[in-house]
């Protein structure tokens, strides 16, 4: 069969900001697992800079007999938009649909969206080949662990899939299926890369164990060595992102990784995530060792109290001492932290605007809490009817979607904005950048952080002085 996989048409917030956005890797494990056996494309409309006219040119050209749709939250209508078109070219077109945000609510999918012949839940390989070999030979779906259909009028949603224990069995992404050269930064063409699945703990804003499980599952070593020497070697990476929810999650394989990286003579600069309580002295001088340039800490908030409302399970004093031993191994450190909880009170936010700026990171992310479909955030939402939209274009992390008891949306907002501002525009931060480290954040940051304060000073948006 025919089989064309599609990121659709998005306007993508991180491609505004960042100029750029990374590779679809899901659809590349999705068309390793049947291109022995179909011919498959994959269409990155974000990266191609496509219209959805593009997209309908493209679907029209390959006449596939499977639409294989991906989407997060805030791109589910154009992936709306994408079945559809695909439904109008070919009545008899099997249109299948993955991602979070459809393993959470398979029925509001199939309800919003007519089009849709089937979802694939959680962690979608396996679900998915079997499913093109279904559809191939005319067999019965009911058989498919972790798929939702429609029969007649009504969704059937099959038993949830168990998790792939050796994940080394999934087959190396398509890399060469998808728009490589497209995938640069400043000119710099980069890749990703994710080297483990699952995570164990239980953030209440977070579906990454929800949709991959609770269960660590990593490559194996050698496995992401092979990886990282396709992408070095026959595509031309130096520089490369770890995808990976928590990279240093066993710090032995973290310090192992980095050392075969080392030994292999890959000579890439990289950059993967963290916990702050995962990370140690040794993990960290191993990772810059092998080329690391940054780390990313989720550290979220400036307040135990929040710390322990979202069930973060780390504490401030973690948070010090992991960004201090990664900066002494040579390493850039990069903060995330999300304001807006529903209960968090003024004090609270400042408190992590604050700490954002004393913990010592090199650069800050700030995000306003968001309650997506799956998490403990969304459900607690739903029960006391904390959400203030259900348009799910506004499911971004920058869009005030939560009634706060403490702000107003627009109070929440300009805090937000001003955030980065107090954040980048510190005068001793300035100078200790242009001296240590020759301007590195100032090149990569500071560009972004005046065009903002420049608008919102022209809207008149920056907030009070008490509110921050």
């Amino acid at each position: 069969m025919k089989i064309l996989l599609v990121s659709p048409p998005t306007d993508s917030v991180i491609k505004r900001v960042a100029g750029t956005t990374g590779p679809p890797l899901s659809l590349a494990y999705l068309a390793s697992m049947v291109r022995d056996e179909h011919d498959v494309i994959i269409v990155d409309s974000i990266a191609e800079e496509l219209t959805f006219d593009d997209v309908r040119k493209r679907i029209k050209k390959f006449d596939p007999d499977v639409v294989g749709i991906t989407a997060t939250t805030s791109m589910i209508p154009d992936a709306y938009k994408v079945a559809e078109i695909a439904k109008e070219i070919n009545e008899n077109v099997k249109v299948v649909i993955g991602g979070p945000h459809v393993t959470f609510l398979p029925e509001k999918t199939m309800e919003e969206c007519k089009s849709i012949d089937f979802i694939v839940r959680g962690e979608g390989e396996i679900t998915f080949r079997e499913l093109i070999r279904a559809i191939e030979k005319g067999k019965d779906f009911k058989a498919i662990k972790g798929l939702s259909f429609r029969n007649g009028k009504t969704i059937i949603n099959n038993p949830p899939r168990e998790l792939i224990k050796n994940v080394d069995e999934i087959p190396m992404p398509s890399y060469d299926l998808l728009p490589m050269e497209r995938y640069k930064t400043d000119g710099v063409k980069f890749g990703t890369i994710v080297t483990s699945r699952g995570c164990p703990f239980n953030c209440i804003f977070c579906s990454s164990s929800l949709q991959f499980g609770r269960k660590w599952r990593g490559h194996s070593p050698e496995r992401v060595i092979a990886e990282l020497s396709i992408l070095r070697n026959e595509y031309g990476r130096k520089s490369i992102e770890f995808l990976d929810d928590t990279f240093t999650l066993v710090k032995s394989r973290a310090i192992e990784i980095s050392n075969k990286i080392k030994k292999e003579g890959l000579d890439i600069s990289w950059v993967a995530s963290s916990r702050v309580d995962t990370f140690s002295k040794d993990v960290a001088e191993a990772m810059h060792r092998a080329g690391a340039h940054t780390v990313y800490f989720g550290i979220e908030s400036g307040t135990q109290k929040i710390l322990d409302f979202i069930g973060k399970g780390i504490t401030l004093e973690q948070s010090k001492i992991s960004v201090k031993n990664a900066k002494k191994a040579g390493l850039h450190t990069f903060g995330s932290f999300i304001i807006g909880f529903p209960q968090e009170s003024r004090r609270d936010v400042k408190k992590t605007l604050k700490f954002s700026r004393k913990v010592g990171v090199d650069f800050a992310q700030f995000t306003l809490a968001t309650p997506y479909p799956g998490t403990r955030l969304w459900n607690m939402a739903l029960k006391e009817k904390l959400l203030t939209t259900m348009d799910w274009r506004k499911f971004t992390t920058l869009d005030p979607i939560l009634k706060l008891k403490h702000f107003t949306r627009e109070q929440i907002l300009k805090v937000l904005r001003f955030a980065y501002v107090k954040f980048y525009l510190r005068p001793k931060f300035l100078i200790k950048d242009i001296i240590q480290d020759k301007g590195f954040i100032i090149r990569r940051a500071i560009p972004q952080v005046i065009k903002m304060y420049i608008q919102k000073l022209k809207s008149n948006t920056i907030p009070p002085k008490e509110m921050i």
